[in-house]
Parts: structure tokens; sequence; C-alpha cells
């Protein structure tokens, strides 16, 4: 899922990012940045949600 790029964060930020990732349940905050990340990238496209949301739904039997 990861590929080798990298992101740097200021000590603070990462420490913070750690801690709510943490307090979320987050295996690593990796996992956390990448969740973010993808959020505010939907909200940018509000057209990708909708076919997201139609393949989970399908996906889950709730649609043919």
């Amino acid at each position: 899922m990861f590929s080798r790029k990298h992101i740097r964060l200021g000590d603070g930020l990462y420490e913070r990012a750690a801690a709510a990732a943490a307090a979320a349940g987050y295996s690593s905050v990796d996992e956390f940045v990448v969740h973010l990340v993808e959020k505010e990238l939907a909200a940018l496209d509000p057209g990708q949600i909708d076919a997201e949301v139609l393949k989970q739904l399908r996906g889950l039997g709730y649609l043919e």
C-alpha cells in the first residue's frame, strides 16, 4: 500500500500526529496520515466519493 515516497513532518507535528493516531486506534502514523490525505482529497472531488460509495455498496451486496 505504501510506496517509498516520503513526506517530512516537523518534530512537533509528527508527535501530534502520533498521539492522534494512537488515540484514534490507527496502527501507525503512516496509516493515520494516509487516511487524512485520502479524506481531504475526496472532499476536493465529490464525484469520487459517490463512485467509492457505489463501489462499496456493490461490494456489500446492496447494489447490483
